[in-house]
């Protein structure tokens, strides 16, 4: 089967995941993202319709904005739906050689050494290593720290992008300690950045 999409540019540096409990919207959030980013579509509580009509609706605005975009999931469905990627789950590694038929950048969560080896093995384009910080999403999730993050960086070889309590600071403070670019993805520094941004409007919006 011929790839759907079009060689794609170099991997984003900066990633939204979409979270059900994000206070904002996903296209409010997709629309905070610099040209060039990259979105995480998880939402995996919505049945398959509801599912497939979000991730359209954020490839249209991608489209627009220049942004990539990968489903969670399986290849076969990031494919037909139109993702630029799959966000392949460990639990589903032995598909990432169809992802690679179709074209699809793959992309895989790394929490340890074992995670990393077999995100390496699935020639992963680039994995999600966390958490880095504390993070809300698991609360109580011991962090991994800044040293054990580069070596689990060093050790899956693919593009390192950092998650877990992560900040465009923070992100900028492990680019500078590691020997390697690195990249980073949250869901509240984006939803707190949007809560910004409506209490200025609302600020703006009031007649002196």
């Amino acid at each position: 089967m011929r790839p759907r999409h079009p060689p794609l540019p170099k991997l984003p540096k900066q990633w939204l995941f979409s979270d059900e409990r994000a206070q904002a919207g996903l296209a409010e959030l997709a629309a905070l993202l610099p040209p060039g980013s990259g979105v995480i579509l998880r939402h995996d509580g919505l049945a398959s319709g509801p599912r497939r009509r979000l991730l359209r609706r954020l490839v249209r605005t991608a489209r627009t904005r220049g942004l990539i975009v990968l489903l969670a999931g399986m290849p076969d469905t990031a494919w037909r739906w139109g993702a630029d990627g799959v966000y392949l789950r460990q639990r589903d590694v032995g598909r990432a050689p169809q992802a690679r038929r179709l074209g699809l950048l793959i992309m895989m969560p790394v929490h340890d050494a074992r995670e990393a080896r077999q995100a390496r093995r699935a020639k992963a384009d680039a994995v999600f290593i966390s958490p880095l910080h504390p993070t809300r999403s698991h609360p109580g999730a011991p962090a991994l720290g800044r040293a054990a993050w580069l070596r689990l960086a060093r050790l899956s070889i693919a593009q390192p992008i950092a998650l877990g309590g992560m900040t465009a600071p923070r992100a900028r403070a492990l680019n500078r300690a590691s020997d390697r670019t690195t990249g980073w993805a949250a869901i509240d520094a984006w939803d707190e950045k949007a809560a910004r941004r409506r209490a200025r409007q609302k600020r703006n919006a009031v007649p002196i």
